[in-house]
């Protein structure tokens, strides 16, 4: 996932640095990149046209979504949302898996952070903590509204979470 492109340029340089990754680089399955403490996934398994999945794609791929936080739950201590619809697919999932979501559900926001608490206690974890970022598309990095530095700060606080 966001292997060879623009965007997987920003995030694995930024997980790199932020010691989730071995190299600041992903160009094929084969380069050697190894994660630590990290999970990269998608709300959408596929690149939809116009970067807008339509409700039948996110629907379709919201059961592998589910599968994989199903596995990763019980250890896992905090979620990256890369944008709004990334931080809302992960709501949803999680609410739908038992989870404590507030209501009104936590807006989306760059550096936007919430703890959830499952409702079954120790066996989904205990308790996760979302954290919002811009998305690291071309659109948000060429324009500015994502640099770098917020970038890396989304991850520095991810790793003193994970650390938890």
């Amino acid at each position: 996932m966001f292997t060879g492109d623009r965007s997987g340029e920003w995030l694995f340089r930024a997980l790199h640095r932020a010691a989730f990754a071995n190299q600041p680089h992903a160009t094929d399955r084969n380069d050697g990149l190894e994660l630590s403490d990290a999970w990269v996934t998608a709300s959408v398994h596929c690149a939809p046209p116009d970067n807008k999945p339509t409700p039948t794609e996110r629907d379709t791929c919201q059961s592998w979504l589910k599968q994989e936080m199903g596995l990763l739950l019980p250890q896992l201590r905090v979620i990256v949302a890369l944008g709004g619809f990334g931080w809302i697919q992960t709501l949803k999932v999680l609410q739908e898996a038992g989870w404590a979501v507030p209501r009104p559900r936590p807006k989306f926001s760059h550096m936007a952070e919430v703890r959830l608490e499952s409702a079954d206690g120790e066996a989904w974890g205990g308790s996760v903590t979302l954290l919002g970022s811009y998305h690291p598309s071309q659109q948000n990095t060429f324009t500015g509204r994502l640099t770098e530095e917020m970038f890396d700060a989304v991850w520095s606080r991810a790793r003193e979470l994970a650390g938890r």
